[in-house]
């Protein structure tokens, strides 16, 4: 980790830089087996599977015999976690629920708004190192609470061909509609084009790799929405210097385990805490499963000393990290004045492992700058607001006279006239 000491805010660009990697080889692949997908379907994707996942399949969908051996592979003690985590996003995500009203704007002019489900949504859960059967339940809960009539889901198989039992029991749980055994590239081809086996979707969620991302923003320029641009997994820390040392490391650590590109940054206004800090990383590090990993998105990573907390804040909105972690005395204050961030913790017990699974926030978050324009998964992702309007012969009197007059002004004669003729009907 790179330490910087009270660097000028000329330098903040350079600190708040994240890892850059060259697409430009992969976009003509991506390009490549998305075609190949949308011309060839299921015999396409099968051939993807046994080519990167080493799967040979006869059947993409999941069965329910398959979903049923799950259910007895999953120990009780990870079906009880599973299913108070996703009581707890329920919870969450059932506040978020629109309320529309009507609205006068004049007399005679009444206009409102309906949320309404997008019929078909897609979600990708990565297989790769780790299987996120947590991510089954962030992007499946809301869905299924919007009222998303089908909700489809692709994931990559092992070898054998088999999901991981987890993902299918949080699948389960959540109310998925239909599972197939598809990763990376051939599985976003699948549920943006629609194959024999999986339905064509409207919106995609869900995290992956480069090919996942890059093959996501390629399939939504002309066939589907997606959730949001994508990169690397981030996490920045702002810590005073009464902050737990052993805390804060275990939470740089926590998202440096994710993959090699992941990237922490820690934000302190106490010298003594940053070396606090970079000894319980390397003593924490070494007892880990994943150390290699973590080891490499540490080399991506910052520890940053500054002169107060305003600019503690101020660099942190100018990272506009996905996780936000403030473990200072006053972080109710500093809280305040986030206004680039995905998801903040707040204290020195709010781990961001609380929210990427039991806490009821949604952990699909935006990453590398993108939360200066995003927000995160949340119940309206899954919906669309549809306007209404109501107009009287009051209203026409109202407003009448305005419409003529603008559509006028832009040149547009058959504007105006839709509205002129309303206006003699009356007069």
């Amino acid at each position: 980790m790179k330490t910087i000491l009270y660097p000028k805010r000329e330098l903040w660009a350079e600190i708040v830089e994240r890892p850059h990697l060259d697409v430009s080889q992969l976009t003509a692949t991506v390009r490549s087996v998305l075609n190949d997908v949308k011309s060839r379907g299921d015999e396409a994707v099968k051939e993807y599977e046994l080519k990167f996942d080493r799967a040979c399949l006869s059947s993409l969908a999941v069965s329910e015999a398959e979903m049923d051996e799950a259910e007895r592979l999953v120990d009780a003690d990870l079906k009880a976690a599973i299913r108070l985590a996703h009581d707890n996003i329920r919870t969450f995500h059932e506040s978020e629920r629109f309320v529309g009203s009507k609205v006068s704007t004049q007399p005679g002019v009444t206009c409102w708004q309906k949320s309404v489900a997008i019929d078909k949504v897609g979600l990708y859960i990565p297989g790769g190192t780790a299987p996120l059967f947590s991510t089954v339940l962030m992007l499946a809960t809301p869905a299924k609470i919007a009222g998303c009539r089908e909700i489809v889901l692709c994931t990559p198989p092992n070898s054998e061909g088999k999901v991981n039992p987890a993902v299918l029991v949080a699948a389960r749980i959540a109310g998925v509609s239909h599972i197939f055994k598809a990763g990376g590239v051939q599985a976003i081809g699948a549920m943006a084009y629609g194959t024999e086996s999986v339905p064509k979707v409207y919106k995609i969620f869900g995290p992956g790799n480069q090919y996942v991302m890059a093959a996501k923003q390629e399939v939504s320029l002309h066939d589907v929405a997606i959730d949001m641009p994508a990169g690397p997994s981030e996490v920045c820390v702002i810590a005073d210097a009464n902050a737990n040392a052993s805390f804060i490391a275990a939470d740089l650590l926590s998202q440096a385990e994710h993959g090699t590109d992941s990237q922490t940054i820690l934000i302190t206004t106490s010298e003594p805490m940053l070396q606090q800090v970079s000894d319980e990383v390397k003593r924490q590090l070494a007892l880990l499963p994943r150390k290699e990993i973590a080891a490499k998105a540490l080399d991506n990573s910052k520890l940053v000393v500054v002169a107060n907390d305003d600019e503690a804040i101020d660099l942190a909105n100018t990272y506009a990290p996905e996780h936000l972690i403030i473990q200072t005395d006053n972080y109710d204050a500093l809280a305040d004045k986030v206004i680039n961030a995905g998801s903040v913790f707040l204290g020195k017990y709010a781990c961001e492992s609380a929210g990427d699974y039991a806490s009821g926030t949604n952990h699909t978050l935006p990453t590398h700058g993108y939360a200066v324009a995003y927000n995160g998964v949340n119940l309206d992702s899954y919906c669309r607001k549809i306007t209404f309007q109501h107009i009287t012969e009051d209203g026409i009197r109202h407003i009448g006279h305005a419409v003529e007059t603008m559509a006028a002004a832009e040149g547009l004669d058959a504007h105006k006239n839709a509205m002129s003729v309303r206006i003699k009907e009356l007069i």
